[in-house]
């Protein structure tokens, strides 16, 4: 850990975040939410602040939201309980959350270990035969988009840092149309990769080169690294449009403990959650130069007023240029979750952070 990757505000910021997410669960475990997606989001604050399911301050709050994303895994060992054409974002997400779960503790959770078998199996059968994924939990000659692709990429790296086995052919065909999902700017997508090298480009929602938002450049850029394609030409180019989209955020200023608090993110939750894991895996300047940046934003904008329990600590899903996609509670749930995500990325608690891992997939998938 670099010494000043975490500083006693983003601490307090943290713990104030996971204060909020622990008064605002409900008994059942999923803070009023059937999206096993956003459930999983809250489990994962505090699994990545260090707190394992059942064990800690708050062992029995990830244990909750477990237990119930574990109880809601329908039969067919899809993981979502709202409408078809969400099957595979919470799917992905849920699973992601699960086999990280699964690492912080051991396997020792029978019902845990079934429901997420079932559904690594579930990913690996509905992968389309151009090695990305649709909406709806089926088979199809042609995925969707990227943002699908991304989802079951890091539910598979967290089979993968579990010690869980993962079929190479599904890897191979991920990475491939992650690969696909690149676009040169203002060049042509089919000309040799040393003409594309030349040209800046980014990763983009569909294949054909629309979409080409932050999130996306991100999520291209996790995909890539969570299967160790660490050397992909591809990650600097959207590397470098990352940083530049961070050093145009407002600066904001809350030394007296009101200003500016209005729970707002740099980014919406969706493309920090992916931004933020894409310069730590990347590591290096883009780390530390930007992660701070990103670090004292959360700090700043956090709603700070103790007498208000429905407020105070959290955050919603909306970024300092606008957008967000989740509204409501479900979107302070979304905010507040992400940005502890965020804040607790240099605990490095979470299996999929841990560089030793990180650094033994390129040994194990090798570059394809």
């Amino acid at each position: 850990m670099l010494v000043d990757e975490i500083t006693p505000e983003s601490e307090a910021a943290l713990q104030r975040g996971l204060e909020w997410l622990a008064k605002n669960q409900g008994p059942n475990g999923n803070w009023d939410s059937n999206d096993l997606g956003l459930v999983g989001m809250g489990a994962l604050a505090f699994m990545a602040a260090g707190h394992s399911p059942g064990r800690g301050k708050y062992g029995n709050t990830v244990k909750r939201a477990i237990d119930y994303m574990t109880s809601k895994a329908r039969a067919d060992g899809v993981l979502n309980q709202s409408d078809a054409q969400r099957d595979m974002y919470n799917h992905g997400l849920a699973a992601f959350v699960l086999g990280q779960a699964y690492g912080m503790t051991s396997g020792q959770d029978r019902k845990l270990n079934s429901v997420l078998d079932r559904a690594l199996k579930v990913i690996a059968n509905t992968q389309c035969e151009d090695g990305g994924w649709d909406y709806r939990a089926h088979r199809q000659p042609v995925g969707h988009d990227l943002s699908l692709v991304v989802m079951q990429a890091k539910a598979l790296r967290s089979a993968v840092d579990s010690g869980l086995e993962v079929p190479p052919e599904v890897i191979d065909q991920a990475i491939r149309s992650v690969r696909e999902h690149y676009s040169p700017h203002g060049g042509n997508r089919a000309a040799p990769e040393e003409e594309q090298q030349k040209i800046p480009g980014q990763f983009t929602y569909g294949k054909g080169g629309s979409g080409g938002t932050i999130a996306m450049a991100a999520a291209g850029v996790v995909c890539l690294q969570e299967f160790g394609q660490y050397d992909d030409w591809r990650i600097e180019k959207n590397m470098i449009l990352i940083g530049e989209a961070i050093k145009k955020l407002p600066e904001l200023k809350s030394g007296d403990g009101k200003a500016n608090r209005n729970g707002t993110m740099p980014f919406d939750a969706y493309s920090l959650y992916y931004v933020g894991q894409a310069l730590y895996q990347v590591g290096g300047t883009h780390w530390r130069d930007n992660y701070p940046r990103l670090r004292d934003y959360l700090v700043a904008s956090q709603k700070f007023d103790a007498a208000n329990v429905a407020e105070h600590g959290s955050w919603m899903d909306h970024g300092a240029g606008g957008g967000g996609r989740v509204s409501g509670k479900p979107g302070q749930l979304y905010g507040t979750s992400v940005a502890c995500f965020i804040l607790a990325i240099p605990n490095r608690y979470l299996p999929i952070l841990q560089e030793g891992r990180i650094e033994s997939l390129k040994n194990k998938f090798g570059t394809r």
